[in-house]
Formats: C-alpha cells, structure tokens, sequence
C-alpha cells in the first residue's frame, strides 16, 4: 500500500483493504483507565496517616496502571501514527495533535509516580494529598486526550488502517506486558463491559487466551479487587 499525500479517500481506501472494521474495542479500553484512575485517586485519598501495609497495595496498583499507560500509547505511537501520517491528508493535524497529547499525558503520569513513590514508604498525610493532586492533574489530561482520541482520530484509523494493523496494537500490549499481569488487566477492561463488549474483546485475543480467561481469569481478577478496593 504506498502512502499518498492526500491519503486514500474512504471509497478507496476501502477498496485498498483500510477500514472495513470498528474501532470501538479502543473505546472499552478507554473506559478501563478512566475508572480506574479515578479510583486509585480516591483511594490513596482515604488512606490513614502512616497505614503504610495499605499504600503498599495502592502505590503498587498505581504502579502496575503507569506500566499498563505506557505500553497502551507506546504502541500507538510506534504502530499507529507513523501509518496514519504516511495516508491522511489535512486530517494529519489530528495525528499530531495526539501525539503531543502523549507527550502531556507522559509528563502528568511521571509527575504522579513520583508523588506516590514519595508517598508510599512513610504514608504521610501531606505527601498523600501532593500524591492526590498529581493523579488528579494526570487523569484530567488523560481524559482530555481520550475523548479526543474517541471523537477524532479512532475515525481515521476506520477509514486509513486495515483491521490487521489495527489488531497489532492488541500484541504490543500483550507482548509487553509480564504474563503475571495480564489477567488483571483484561479483567479491569472487562469488569464494566456488557456481554456484546465482552464478545467483542474476547474475539480480539488468541484461543489460548480466551481459554485462560474463561477457567482462570474471573476468580483471579475478584482476589485482585478484594486486595486493591478493600478499603474503598
């Protein structure tokens, strides 16, 4: 497929193999780190003075988040915008708005760890709002980013990427993240999705995968919540 400086039209790039998919599994994904976000927020924010067995549990599951962020835009970043740069035309704004968006995103979320690491030893109350406030300030940009994502640039990856391009950001993720932490984070995608959501995720990852999930995964994943969410 040779790249174009006004990038295929949707009729064409159609015919070419693009689109021909929905993007609305990114969507899902999305949902996850909202929530999730949201609630390692409000529960470092209840943590007692000097309860340092429980900010263990927290700073660890905000690390594991962090890890999780990473991978999630590292492979949009190396899989995704160089194709949709190489096709697009004046919609190429939108591309490179992400990008800076990641950028922003990258900085907020580093600003965070640091403040939970500084938290964690001691559980200070004061470090444990400044840890607070910077989860607070990074979600805000993050969901920022994410609806503009949802709203502008997931069109595009329908229209100038092919379902298979699409689907490697699924094996970036899996392929960089410890086997020891999958399963948490499909469970955290699939606690809020509905059953055509679920469907839809599962028919997305390797029938070994699905097997894993379906014998292993939901008991897994409700140990993990008790440990994580048992003071929320």
């Amino acid at each position: 497929m040779a790249s174009s400086t006004h990038g295929p039209s949707p009729a064409t790039g159609t015919d070419s193999g693009y689109g021909g998919f929905d993007a609305g599994e990114m969507r899902i994904v999305h949902r996850a780190f909202r929530r999730e976000l949201r609630l390692i927020g409000e529960m470092i924010a209840a943590v007692a003075p000097g309860d340092v067995a429980r900010a263990a549990v927290l700073a660890e599951h905000f690390g594991d988040l962090r890890s999780g962020l990473i991978n999630h835009h590292r492979g949009e970043d190396e899989l995704l915008w160089p194709l949709l740069l190489a096709r697009v035309g004046v919609e190429r704004e939108v591309v490179e708005r992400m990008e800076a968006e990641h950028e922003r995103v990258a900085a907020t979320l580093d600003a965070a760890h640091e403040r939970v690491v500084a938290w964690a030893p001691g559980a200070d109350a004061g470090l444990r709002d400044r840890a607070v406030a910077a989860i607070e300030e990074h979600r805000a940009v993050l969901v920022e980013h994410l609806d503009d994502e949802e709203e502008h640039l997931l069109p595009l990856a329908e229209r100038f990427l092919t379902a298979k391009e699409f689907g490697a950001l699924g094996d970036h993720f899996a392929l960089h993240t410890p086997k020891t932490k999958l399963m948490k984070f499909f469970g955290m995608v699939m606690e809020d999705a509905d059953e055509r959501e679920q469907r839809v995720m599962l028919g997305n990852v390797p029938a070994p995968v699905r097997l894993v999930w379906k014998v292993f995964g939901p008991p897994l994943y409700a140990r993990t919540l008790r440990r994580i969410r048992a003071a929320a």
